[in-house]
């Protein structure tokens, strides 16, 4: 990288960090650390939840697919995309009621501690795997194009989200998304789109010069769509990460149209990536990573200073989505477990306090295991694959179904975690099996049980636990 690059790259960073110091004037309860007090307008709400669903993988994974398989290298992100436009669509109204922290909290609310618990333990899995994902691949990307230190790469990006999430918590995050947000959409869109489109010779050559295959939306295969679609559709409906993003919104409405909003961006970045990896295809035949798509191809086509603003829009993928899910990780690990169990007493000054030294535990925990493994992809698809597979029915039942019991709920969980967990040995990461598996049993579970219970057992309209909140309806 040129000079210019890194200046602008420092600059970026420096940036981040004077937002979060000013976020942290912002932070001075449990709620505004958490989810910014719930009084995001719809730019701001927009911003930060499109940010934390497009990371790493949705910008160098989809490159590498479309380098790969064309347009059809689309699906991993549109499957995200059209998760989050189910929850804008079907959820937003009755999450937004819930005034909770976490899914875990929504869940006692409608069943009982037990399952909390669980469940708790299962998102908490991959909150902080999907940080260290984040992390691995910053320090990737700043290894490669800045020439630091692998090492050293992963502990500067990790430890300056680290910095800002610590001191603004939701504040700092949602003003860093602002800025991350707007960089990535010139980066991508502005820049690096049109200038791969122009270096590879046009629309026309790309229609020229590469297989017709690269044209067909099924080119990827049927098997690999569907794969995407139980891992990330039903993912992201049930991930802590995107729901404590919903939390955040001032209204109803807010909530609604920027979820659908932010769904429906991510299909068009979706779209614009895979194209870039196209190009990739025609300007670099021979490139021996297709991993590299799109780190290569920047490099190739945009001159000094262009370079360093995209590069900055990658991070920007990068950091928004590491930052969202290091406070989703802290947040379940101080609400459900540390604030449930160990202080249920604490003051509002205690819970802030420990959030704040619990997200930096985490977030050392996710740099050291980042540096130490350096690939987490495969662990990454096996949590993707435990919470889907495992909370899926239990939340969306719950929500749905008057009728489903707190027993029926755990050993829905319990039972498709062992038989996602048994199948990822005996078949591999990489295979739907354990998945399918997993939501049958979790479904077959939690049907058979709800029926077989007396009726007295469910919970009547309007009182959940006591408490006049209308989950079920």
């Amino acid at each position: 990288m040129d000079i210019l690059d890194i200046s602008i790259m420092l600059l970026y960073f420096s940036v981040l960090i004077i937002v979060g110091v000013i976020g942290s004037k912002r932070a001075k309860t449990a709620d505004e650390f958490i989810v910014a007090g719930r009084n995001l307008g719809h730019f701001m709400y927009l911003s930060c939840l499109a940010a934390v669903i497009l990371g790493g993988a949705s910008t160098l994974g989809t490159a590498k697919l479309g380098y790969q398989f064309g347009i059809s290298g689309i699906w991993l992100v549109v499957m995200i995309g059209l998760g989050i436009i189910a929850i804008g669509l079907f959820l937003t109204n009755k999450i937004f009621d819930l005034k909770v922290l976490t899914i875990s909290e929504m869940l006692e609310k409608r069943y009982n501690s037990q399952t909390r618990l669980l469940s708790a333990l299962v998102s908490v899995i991959y909150t902080f795997m999907l940080t260290v994902t984040q992390v691995i691949g910053m320090g990737t990307i700043l290894h490669v194009l800045a020439g630091w230190n692998l090492t050293v790469s992963m502990i500067v990006g990790g430890g300056i989200v680290l910095f800002y999430t610590i001191l603004g918590g939701m504040w700092s995050v949602t003003m860093t998304d602002v800025i991350q947000f707007v960089i990535m959409t010139i980066g991508i869109f502005l820049i690096m789109l049109p200038m791969s489109i122009s270096k590879a010779g046009g629309w026309g050559s790309l229609q020229e010069n590469l297989p017709a295959a690269h044209f067909e939306l099924g080119n990827i295969g049927g098997a690999t769509i569907f794969q995407y679609f139980l891992l990330f559709t039903l993912g992201v409906v049930v991930g802590q990460d995107i729901w404590q993003r919903l939390f955040t919104a001032r209204t109803k409405a807010i909530s609604r149209s920027g979820t659908v909003g932010a769904g429906i961006y991510s299909i068009f970045y979706a779209i614009a990536i895979s194209i870039i990896g196209m190009c990739a295809f025609i300007i670099l035949p021979d490139l021996g990573d297709p991993q590299t798509a799109f780190t290569s191809i920047a490099m190739e086509t945009l001159p000094a200073g262009l370079l360093g603003v995209v590069i900055a829009s990658v991070v920007s993928a990068l950091m928004s989505t590491a930052s969202g899910t290091l406070l989703a990780s802290s947040t379940l690990v101080v609400n459900d477990l540390i604030k449930k169990y160990i202080g249920p007493g604490m003051s509002e000054r205690q819970f802030l306090k420990t959030s704040r030294i619990t997200t930096l535990t985490i977030g050392v925990m996710a740099i050291i295991v980042s540096i130490w493994i350096q690939d987490i992809l495969v662990a990454l698809d096996v949590a993707y694959a435990i919470l889907s597979g495992a909370v899926f029915f239990p939340i969306i039942l719950g929500f749905f179904w008057k009728r489903v019991t707190a027993n029926a709920a755990f050993y829905s969980i319990l039972a498709s975690m062992i038989v996602i967990i048994v199948g990822l040995v005996i078949t591999g990461p990489s295979s739907t099996g354990p998945i399918l598996y997993g939501l049958a049993a979790s479904l077959v579970v939690i049907t058979a049980l709800t029926l077989l219970s007396p009726k007295n057992e469910t919970l009547p309209k309007g009182d959940i636990k006591g408490k006049n909140i209308d989950i079920a309806n």
